[in-house]
């Protein structure tokens, strides 16, 4: 029998034991009637069940210690409370119900904690119908979710949620992508994140002695402990994980600048609905020089790369005030944009292709450790079996394969290990068979200890509240929000406070999700005021509103547009205003959004497709979003990148900041050249303006207890 399924056996009828006893029991009886103790001589025993305790107690069941005075663990008292183990009743209403369904449905297989999240609603709806049964909402449409790397980084999160939990140090190896280097990490892990697509880790580095943040698809091989101790580090003082989730992408570092941009009036909103929390905005000062009419955008920084390519990416419409060292930096590198798409271009020779040092996984021999789910799963299905005797009936096979999602194998070795569980002096739990088609089951007495749903456990919690963080304010009704707030008031605590936090989308759009939704609940026409950003125009639109749709850039409503008389996308962030038109219409049929095309994919459907160069320094982090078409002896890389319109191509290689050169179509690189030598003069005007006017130099603020990708 492997170790994992002996610790599994051990650990459910260590539960089962102190359930069906509903009294303190000894170590020592613990030991004699114990499934998987008794072999072990006394030293092994006390190492074996202090692991047990702590795995049990980082799965959320932890049991009560009536300590001794002498301090032998022998003469320790251990019991596990009723409200320690069961789930306290959750009121949820129909809508909340479904909502949570739709969640599941949507997510599942897009989602890395998409197992956790089937258990816990498992848990959640215990007594009612599968939640994979209901019907599906049509008004909401999952085209990304967080899927990245799929099983093998659900096995890392659950390694690190672990860590976490226990204020255990790990050790793990790192693709360090500025020094393109692997390298060994020792680190106390506070924090999980998630955020434009990827999952992060937050926690003190031991190499750099201070607050970091990494990329966990940037990890290599296993994650191991450092220590063999309980604890490894106390809790972080005033770390509060909150703040990184409403972080701007230059203010991810340790020392800080302010920084004044000037942002045109036609996009202020724009800039207020994305970045208030990482600034403030307010009215230029009297005698302040700017370029036009507009508002000054005050935002601190730590690192200028970030903050040089999104003002550079806003063209005209932003300008930098301060400090002049960062301004002057803007200007040579839009002279650079200029100069590298005038005239030739040379970039070094072909090389063979080779394979991204920054891709996604490395090897490595995963860790023989039980996984939460697996765990969480067994106690799923004893309930579900048990459940069954009490009318007498046989469960569907195809039932529990389509609520636990596993396969027929997997089933029958869960079915095995319940087979051996028990609560001492040969009593088991549960017999149960499979034939045919269809489970049998015969429970003892004391099996009903599991005929109640269990405590979620901290993964599934977190599981479950990531995924409402993810998808709830596009949720028709709130009716996500308030069945996170009742999910919350049950565990007794946020688990997005202590595991993983959902950063919020860039831009609140949160009110016209909300004014969209109701509209779509209504059939009701609205009317938009739509802001098309590669042209700088404002457009109205009357719309009959369908559905709402994530994809890679935020948040779309999908629609049927009268103007264009076909279906059209709008991002919400996009949507200045939306106005009730108080006329309703008949749906439409077909009206589906395509889940996989250009919002799963980022690719527009075009006919026309740049090859851009980029500099050896950007080319490896380029790699984790485009894969390479061609490898220079530089180390520059060449990528394709499909484009609709020339204004939206110009945006992007002007993110690049300079990085980035347009090799063809010709046409394209006539574009971007143009854009550049336009935008010179203006950036030109306004350092010599800055200058004039006596702008102040940077002020440094206190260094911050923050984090560097």
């Amino acid at each position: 029998m492997a170790k994992d399924t002996e610790k599994l056996i051990r650990q459910l009828s260590l539960i089962s034991f102190l359930m069906a006893k509903r009294r303190p029991v000894t170590a020592l009886e613990i030991k004699r009637d114990v499934e998987g103790y008794s072999e072990m001589n006394d030293d092994a025993f006390a190492r074996r069940f202090y692991a047990d305790r702590a795995e049990l107690e980082a799965l959320g069941i932890e049991l009560r210690v009536d300590r001794a005075t002498d301090g032998f663990y022998e003469a320790e008292n251990y019991s596990l409370p009723p409200e320690n183990f069961y789930l306290p009743s959750v009121q949820f209403t129909d809508r909340e119900l479904a909502s949570l369904t739709t969640a599941l449905k949507m997510l599942d297989g897009q989602f890395a904690y998409a197992e956790p999240l089937r258990l816990a609603l498992q848990q959640l709806t215990w007594g009612r119908p599968s939640p994979l049964s209901s019907p599906d909402e049509e008004s909401i449409h999952v085209a990304v979710g967080p899927d990245v790397e799929g099983r093998e980084l659900s096995q890392r999160l659950s390694k690190i949620e672990n860590a976490v939990f226990r204020r255990k140090t790990i050790i793990f190896e790192y693709y360090t992508i500025g020094r393109d280097s692997t390298e060994k990490r020792k680190v106390d892990p506070y924090h999980l994140l998630f955020r434009g697509g990827q999952f992060y880790m937050i926690g003190h580095s031991h190499e750099r002695d201070e607050q970091r943040m990494f990329k966990l698809s940037r990890i290599r091989g296993k994650i191991s402990y450092a220590s063999k101790a309980e604890h490894d580090f106390p809790p972080p003082e005033g770390f509060d994980p909150r703040d990184y989730a409403t972080k701007a992408e230059w203010q991810f570092g340790q020392q800080f600048e302010s920084a004044s941009i000037w942002i045109s009036e036609r996009i202020a909103w724009l800039v207020e609905r994305h970045f208030a929390k990482a600034g403030k905005i307010r009215k230029p000062r009297r005698g302040e020089a700017v370029p036009g009419k507009g508002v000054i955008f005050e935002t601190e920084f730590s690192e200028s790369a970030p903050l040089l390519s999104w003002v550079l990416g806003l063209g005209p419409r932003a300008r930098i005030l301060e400090p002049k060292a960062l301004a002057d930096d803007a200007l040579a590198r839009v002279a650079r944009i200029a100069r590298s798409h005038s005239g030739e271009f040379e970039t070094a020779p072909k090389i063979a292709r080779r394979r991204g040092s920054g891709g996604s996984s490395g090897g490595g021999e995963s860790e023989a450790s039980i996984r939460p789910e697996r765990f969480a799963r067994l106690i799923t299905l004893a309930g579900i079996l048990i459940g069954a005797t009490h009318t007498g009936d046989s469960v569907p096979m195809q039932r529990l394969l389509t609520d636990l999602n596993v396969t027929r194998e997997e089933l029958s070795e869960d079915i095995d290990v319940l087979n051996v569980v028990n609560f001492g002096g040969g009593s088991y739990v549960l017999f149960a068979q499979i034939d045919d088609d269809t489970v049998t089951v015969d429970s003892e007495p004391y099996s009903d200890n599991f005929a109640r749903p269990a405590r979620l456990l901290p993964l599934e919690a977190k599981a479950l509240i990531a995924a409402i963080d993810l998808l709830g304010q596009h949720f028709p009704d709130d009716s996500l929000i308030s069945a996170r707030e009742k999910v919350v008031a049950a565990l007794g605590d946020d688990p997005a406070i202590g595991g993983l936090q959902i950063a919020a989308n860039k831009a609140d759009d949160s009110e016209i999700a909300g004014q969209l939704s109701a509209a779509i609940a209504a059939n009701e026409l609205v009317e938009i005021e739509h802001y098309k950003e590669d042209q700088d125009t404002f457009t109205q639109r009357t719309v009959e509103p369908y559905s709402l749709m994530n994809g890679r850039e935020g948040w779309y409503v999908h629609t049927w547009d009268h103007s264009a008389e076909a279906p059209r996308d709008f991002r919400l962030d996009r949507i200045k205003n939306v106005t009730a038109t108080g006329e309703n219409f008949e749906p439409r049929d077909g009206m589906k959004p395509d889940l996989d095309g250009w919002a799963k994919t980022g690719v527009v459907s075009s006919s026309t497709v740049a090859r851009i160069w980029i500099e050896p320094d950007a080319a490896r982090r380029v790699r984790e979003e485009h894969e390479p078409v061609m490898e220079l002896k530089d180390g520059a890389i060449v990528i394709e990148l499909p484009y609709g319109g020339v204004n939206w191509l110009i945006t992007e290689i002007f993110k690049f900041a300079g990085d980035a050169v347009v090799l063809e179509p010709a046409d394209a690189r006539e574009a971007v050249r143009d854009a550049a030598k336009a935008l010179k003069p203006e950036l030109v005007a306004g350092v010599a303006a800055a200058k004039a006017a006596g702008a102040k130099p940077a002020t440094r603020s206190r260094k911050r207890e923050t984090v560097g990708a």
